[in-house]
């Protein structure tokens, strides 16, 4: 799961029992108009090839309520199994009328939420959003005269329900966009996913419409399914919400052996987290994705952990380092990843960035002599933060350097021991007016710890 998923999951989640906010409602609003009157369009003007049939009507709509309330989590939203009923609804109803039975149906569902003050009223709008699906696979199927279960129609199905993946990908995306601000690369995988899975419940829905072409008592054949998925949703979302709590789990840990480093060294901990502020506003600059931000940001509150390990003679060492005690000095890096990997997952992997920390972009750094892309990228970003700040902070030994001074000097060495492009981001952000580095009070530092 991305970081960027876990955070719709969850902002998802708290906005499901506020209300919409204007922008989002003035999006939906005028997305369910254009549906309304599609639907209505299509019911009242498309000719039907058969009657309606109340009874069989009211049992789909009531299955549809059922199966609605068998949500899996599918990235940042939620899918239900809707093929199972839609498809044999398409062909055993009158198809222009389903569309409006689908949406009916929906909002049945989602109103049982809204009188448990789960849901804000508003939002069953897009409860009546989320069934438009429904409406293009109809108007296929009518303007392809293919209203009935027949196997020689199966080009026409087909092209149905593509239509019907086509138009998702459309409507979806741009309600996440001008509705909430959520880029469509966030949407599209859930998407399909989502699409993955009703294309293989499709072809059941087609045998039920099958069966039932002669009974449409047939259609209950279904309800078993409905239980076995209830209990395979029940499951999903147990794994889902562990999954999140692992994710929390990682970052509080994270965050507990940043205090740890803090309490262990003032100046280090002072340091990282001006380090960690900066490192965070250069990835914004590149325009990183979720999880090479979360690596840069986990990575630059770590990157010094190992110094933890290091003898304390060394550490607080008032002159330079010999040989011997330079060399222990560079395996805190070795060390720091080393101590994530003990704690494994999500921090595993930011162990790696943590090792990579004091490379260079030459090749000259260490522990491993990586050069250029070699260097994950949020080890690229924390390098050259990290360098920075230090320039630019003040010390016992050295008062800090003036900021036009730094930036000369992270020029110079744009290409050698940094990455270009970080090192262009990083004057961006310095070079901004509402930018200020945050420049601590004098601590006692030890020649040593300026590494």
């Amino acid at each position: 799961m991305t970081p960027e998923t876990e955070r719709l999951m969850t902002e998802t989640d708290a906005r499901r029992s506020q209300r919409l906010p204007l922008r989002e409602l003035l999006v939906e609003g005028v997305l369910a108009a254009l549906l309304l009157a599609g639907m209505l369009a299509l019911a009242l003007l498309a000719p039907a090839d058969r009657a309606f049939n109340l009874p069989l009507a009211a049992a789909f709509v009531a299955g549809y309520v059922i199966l609605h309330r068998l949500e899996f989590r599918v990235g940042a939203g939620n899918f239900t199994p809707t093929e199972l009923l839609v498809v044999p609804m398409l062909l055993l109803l009158p198809t222009p009328l389903v569309p409006l039975l689908v949406a009916f149906a929906t909002m049945s569902a989602n109103a049982a939420e809204v009188v448990r003050g789960r849901r804000a009223p508003n939002r069953l709008l897009l409860a009546f959003n989320d069934a438009g699906f429904a409406l293009t696979p109809a108007v296929v199927l009518v303007a392809l005269g293919a209203q009935t279960p027949d196997w020689d129609l199966w080009p026409a199905y087909l092209a149905a329900l593509a239509a019907q993946f086509a138009a998702d990908f459309v409507r979806d995306p741009a309600r996440a966009w001008f509705g909430c601000g959520v880029s469509p690369r966030a949407v599209a995988p859930e998407l399909v996913e989502a699409h993955r899975v009703d294309a293989m419940l499709a072809p059941a829905g087609l045998l039920v419409a099958f069966a039932a072409i002669d009974a449409p008592a047939a259609v209950l054949l279904v309800l078993p399914l409905l239980k076995l998925f209830q209990g395979f949703a029940a499951q999903h979302d147990e794994r889902v919400e562990q999954t999140i709590e692992l994710s929390r789990a990682y970052r509080g840990t994270a965050l507990l052996l940043g205090d740890l480093l803090k309490e262990d060294d003032e100046y280090t901990g002072h340091h990282t987290q001006d380090v960690v502020e900066l490192s965070l506003r250069v990835a914004d600059q590149l325009g990183v994705d979720a999880e090479v931000r979360r690596d840069t940001e986990l990575g630059a509150l770590l990157h010094d952990i190992g110094k933890i390990a290091i003898p304390g003679e060394i550490i607080n060492k008032p002159g330079p380092l010999d040989d011997e005690e330079w060399a222990l000095m560079k395996t805190h890096t070795v060390v720091g990843q080393q101590m994530l990997d003990r704690v494994g997952g999500l921090l595993a992997g930011v162990g790696v960035v943590v090792r990579a920390s004091h490379e260079r972009f030459d090749g000259h750094g260490y522990p491993d002599g990586l050069t250029g892309c070699e260097i994950p990228l949020a080890a690229r970003i924390i390098i050259a933060c990290d360098s920075f700040n230090a320039m630019t902070t003040t010390r016992p030994y050295r008062p800090a350097m003036a900021l036009d001074e730094a930036v000369t000097e992270m020029r110079r060495c744009s290409g050698t021991q940094f990455d270009p492009n970080v090192v262009d981001a990083l004057l961006e952000v310095v070079d901004d007016p509402g930018w200020q580095l945050t420049l601590h009070e004098p601590l006692r530092v030890p020649a040593s710890l300026a590494v």
